[in-house]
């Protein structure tokens, strides 16, 4: 398994990363950002996201990232509701930045479309990819 980039995730070309699992019937996913997208922001400083039962749509803005460089939208990797919102990180946005991929998630959303999935990078994929932009 690479460590910047877990097998176990599907990711975007946004550089948001999704954990699917099976859960009561459907499927839930985790989202957050890459390694990549920390390392790019710098320190977080405050992060924006939806508050639980709002409805996101896959590619459209479900938040934003405050860093020391720079403000940036968050976009999201798929089409849902959301189940649960990661709270600590208001008051502890650093979470994003120490742990990206278990205590730095951002929100949980019950799939809407899992079609949707097809359109995401595997881990393999998503290093060629970051690899490929020069980033």
């Amino acid at each position: 398994m690479s460590t910047l980039y877990p097998d176990d995730l599907l990711y975007t070309k946004d550089h948001e990363w999704a954990r699917v699992e099976d859960r009561n019937g459907g499927k839930v996913a985790t989202i957050g950002i890459t390694k990549f997208a920390v390392e790019q922001l710098g320190d977080v400083t405050q992060i924006e996201l939806p508050k639980e039962g709002e409805a996101v749509k896959q590619a459209e803005i479900f938040g934003s990232v405050e860093s020391v460089k720079a403000v940036s939208d968050l976009f999201a990797p798929l089409s849902g509701k959301v189940v649960k919102v990661n709270s600590p990180l208001g008051d502890s946005p650093e979470y994003v930045n120490e742990d990206p991929y278990d205590e730095g998630w951002m929100i949980q959303i019950a799939i809407a479309n899992t079609d949707e999935l097809k359109g995401l990078m595997d881990a393999d994929a998503y290093q060629t990819f970051v690899r490929e932009q020069g980033e």
